[in-house]
Formats: structure tokens, sequence, C-alpha cells
């Protein structure tokens, strides 16, 4: 999508003096410049660009999740390395902590989207206003296609809002509706108008396997086999799924390269160039010996490295070894892991950058103590580094990232199917999806029937999807959350060298706290600004 945010910066020279409006602003933009651009499908195409930037915005490398970190970070997949000197750290902790701190304005400020979001919903559907007001010049085909882009775009936004507020204000193109009274609606009707769009983009965009341009009838039914999970469609959901199962998406062979650029297997990706637009993943996430005092936000705790499985033949390592306090001089099974594993998480004695990782302490990526070293500076504290989405040969003392961001692959397509499949009482569809899965990693495979296959469904979407924005969200909709992450704590290892050079590797608490998952927030407050403009709304019950 290079080319679509060059073209994006274009039209902003093209219509420097164009209006921007807030949320419930009436005002009108300027009619000529509306008028010239949806009657050229070129300039209409420019227009539209610009809300391509939230693929990116709502992924891991952008901030639109959550303003303070990963949301992995909330759960036993990341943890983040201090709980002083860096909110893009310890915001993440308090909220894994839970307690008081998770007021309604706290978890509005981190976590709510719901101001932004409709700001960027109005605009959509200003576009599409105008689109059907001056396209008229337009042909038939380029005008379907471009609604269908913009109506992904909105499902794509709705679909934002109802999994964090449940109940939403449904506006469409419409703009006469806007209003300081417009009730919520029900969680159906929000889950309709999400489904509708869909279903509209996916019958009117191309039907192509190219993830780096314009959007594809593929990324709509894709899209819409992930939003029907939430929604708890499963019928909607599988059909969905079915749809870009018979398109020419393939896994790639390798996992790894399931997250580079032109890929086969994504279906949208979300491209940088470091000439016109970067990100900082590589600067936050890197093992601090990559470049001095810097790095390592947030590292995978022991849990994570749990949920791998022995590679070939499947099934779990014993780590009971591991988890001594007074340490142990064996060597973690970590060469023994599946490809998963390492292709997401760095450990000690890993190869990276022509060198190996030194996760120990006094190594040169070295070792922190959780809590006690206030400043972790590139070090680890649970014994790891996150590997999934670094560039291995990127210079961090030159550069910033250019890893594209797979905002959309058939691995998820695929486990989307295997749930819906599941629920909907096709166990054997299901079973031949997690077969597939597991077999681009050499991992055997038995079939299963009811809880044991839901819980293989799971894993399976665990590790797979292993950090890529959907575990935080996943836990909530199963209604999980509040078992899993509810009087739990990470744990990490600590490694340290012997007088006789030997590692010592010691099992230790990451977090010397409980971890609390409230039920409250299974849904989250709706912002203070919203009902105290709304006389038609008041505040969720369980925010009271």
């Amino acid at each position: 999508m290079k080319r679509l945010m060059i073209n994006t910066m274009v039209l902003g020279i093209l219509l420097g003096g164009a209006s921007c409006k807030k949320f419930l602003d009436l005002t009108p933009t300027d009619a000529a410049s509306d008028k010239l651009v949806w009657s050229k499908v070129e300039y209409a195409e420019l227009a539209v660009n610009d809300f391509y930037h939230d693929l990116n915005n709502f992924g891991s490398f952008g901030s639109s999740q959550s303003t303070a970190g990963m949301t992995e970070g909330f759960t036993d997949m990341l943890k983040y390395s201090s709980m002083t000197y860096n909110a893009y750290m310890f915001i993440p902790n308090e909220v894994a902590y839970g307690g008081p701190v998770l007021t309604a304005g706290y978890v509005s400020v981190y976590l709510g989207t719901w101001s932004t979001v409709y700001d960027k919903v109005r605009r959509v559907n200003e576009a599409l206003s105008n689109l059907k007001k001056y396209g008229s010049t337009l042909s038939a085909n380029d005008a379907k296609r471009l609604e269908a882009e913009l109506r992904f775009f909105r499902a794509f936004l709705y679909f934002d809002l109802l999994k964090r507020y449940k109940e939403v204000i449904i506006y469409d193109e419409d703009l006469t509706k806007i209003s300081k009274t417009a009730p919520l609606s029900t969680e159906a009707a929000g889950w309709d108008f999400v489904q509708n769009d869909l279903s509209f983009a996916g019958q009117n965009l191309p039907v192509s396997t190219n993830a780096k341009g314009r959007l594809t009838s593929g990324a709509a039914y894709g899209f819409m086999s992930r939003a029907m999970l939430y929604a708890k469609r499963w019928a909607a959901a599988q059909a969905a799924a079915e749809e870009v199962l018979k398109m020419n998406y393939k896994l790639t062979v390798d996992y790894a390269d399931a997250f580079k650029d032109g890929n086969t297997e994504a279906i949208i990706q979300y491209s940088f160039n470091k000439t016109v637009f970067t990100h900082n993943f590589d600067a936050f996430y890197s093992p601090g010996g990559d470049k001095e005092g810097s790095g390592a936000y947030g590292t995978p705790p022991q849990e994570m490295v749990e949920s791998y499985e022995l590679a070939n033949t499947g099934g779990f390592p014993d780590w009971s070894e591991w988890h001594s306090t007074s340490g142990t001089t064996a060597t973690p099974p970590y060469n023994d892991l599946e490809p998963r594993f390492k292709a997401s998480v760095l450990f000690n004695g890993a190869g990276w950058k022509g060198r190996t990782i030194e996760a120990f302490v006094g190594g040169k990526d070295g070792y922190a103590n959780w809590k006690s070293d206030a400043v972790p500076a590139g070090r680890t504290v649970t014994g790891y580094y996150l590997r999934k989405f670094l560039d291995e040969t990127l210079d961090l003392s030159k550069d910033n990232s250019t890893t594209p961001w797979i905002a959309l692959r058939l691995g998820e397509v695929l486990l989307n199917y295997a749930e819906a499949c599941y629920q909907n009482g096709a166990p054997s569809l299901a079973n031949n999806a997690i077969r597939k899965i597991r077999a681009r990693v050499n991992l055997p495979y038995t079939d299963k029937s009811g809880n044991a296959l839901l819980a293989q469904i799971r894993q399976e979407r665990k590790v797979e999807l292993a950090y890529e924005g959907l575990y935080y969200w996943d836990m909530r909709r199963w209604g999980l959350a509040s078992t899993g992450f509810t009087g739990t704590r990470v744990h990490g290892l600590k490694i340290e060298k012997n007088g006789s050079g030997q590692f010592v590797y010691t099992y230790v608490d990451c977090d010397k706290q409980d971890r609390n998952f409230p039920e409250k927030m299974y849904r989250f407050p709706l912002p203070s600004s919203e009902i105290t403009n709304n006389v038609s709304i008041k505040q969720f019950p369980e925010w009271n």
C-alpha cells in the first residue's frame, strides 16, 4: 500500500483548503471540492486511500487497539518490563493487575476508542454520501467498487466499537440522522450493520489474491469470518470463511514467511517504506544488544513459552525441572520446540543478526529483575525476547522498521473456519482446518470432538496468531478472561553463569502480585463526554 500512502498526500495538496469537521459538527464541507473529488475515479480513489491507514493503526504496530502498548500485555502472552519510567510499559501492567485503577475514566483513556472511531465513521459516511451525490460520472463498476471499499472500512470501524462496547449508535451515509439524542442500538442491530456492509463489500470488490493493493473480495469475506465469531453468528462466519477458502490464497511453506512482504498467505497487507513511512516496532521490542539501552519494552513470559509443543512429535515437554526457584543447570528444551516458537520468541543461545542472544545477567542483551531494576533499558525481565515481526536485517542505529503489517491472513481464516464449524456441529470440517495449520509446521494431529476439539482450536489460535492483536479479544469473547487472567502471575527464567561457566536457570515471579480481570471489563465504559452531550445515553450499569 505504499502507492496508496503517497497518493493520499497528493490529494491533501490538491484539496488543502477543504474543511475538517468534528463529530456532530454539521457544517458542510466545500461542495466544489467534493464534486471535483467524487466525479473522477482517480481523485475518488485518492480520497478513499486515507482510510487504509486504519488497517495499520488498529494493528500491533499502531496505537488504536490500546494507547499503552500491545493488548497482549494484559495477558500471559507478553510481560511489559517496568512499572516506573515508561508509560508504554507501566500502563499495560496496571491494566493487567486491575483493581481500583480501572475506573471508567482510566479505561476510556487507555482502551476506549469511542470518540476517535466515531470521527472516522463520520468521515466514511461523508465519503459515501458524496459518492452517491457526485459520482454519477463514474462507471457503474467503479462506483460499486468504491462504495464497497468504504463500506468495508465502516464495518471495520463498527467492529472495533462493538467488540469494546457491545451497544453502539448506528450512523449511515444519511447525514441528517446525526443527532445529540441518538440512542444506543441493540448489540444484534450493530452486528446486522457490520454483516450487511461486509456482505456488500464481498460481493462488489474484485476477486484477487494481491494483498498489497486495494481491498479485495477476499479481504471482506476474511474479515467477516472474524467479525461473525464475535457476533456468535457461526453460520455466517463459516460461510464467509468458505468464500475465502475457494480463492487462491496459500499457506506459506515456512511459518515465519507469513509475515513478510508479498507472501501467498496475506489477505490484507499494509506496507511501509523507509523513505516515506516507517514504524518503531523494532526499536520498542528488539533485544537490548541490538542497540544499547533500548528495546525489550515487552518480552514473552515462561507461560507463553510453555504453550509451544515439541517439534515433529507434538505434545508438551515437561518443564517442571525449570520451575525450580533454587535453579538448575539443565538446558531448557528450546531447540526441541516447534517452528512457531522459534519464529516468535528469542531465547538465550538463539542465533540473531550474526550473533548469539545473551539473555543472562551481564550478557550483551542482559537480564533485569522485575520491579527492583526500575530501568531495564533493553534487558529482558523474563529471560526471553520477542522475535515475531522483528527485522533481522535492520540496523537500529540507522533505520526505522519497514516490516509490513499483515492485517489478515489465511492462517487466521482457517482457524476462524474451524471455530465456526465446531459451533455449527461440523467437527470433521473443524478438524480438517486444524490439520492444515499444524501440517505447515510438521505437527501431527488426531481428530478430536466436543470440549477437546474446542480446547484444541483455542490452543492453535494462541500459538498460531500470537502477538497479532487477537488473543486478548479472543479471551474476552470466550468469557475466559475473568478466570484466565485473575489470581494468576507470569514467570520467567533468570539466567546466570556460575563459576564453571554453566548457565543456571532460576524460575522467577515476574509480577510479584496477582493479576485481576474484573467482570466489568467484558464491556468498556462509555466516555463521559458522550454521556454529557447525549441525553439518550446512560453509562453501562457495571460502570456506575
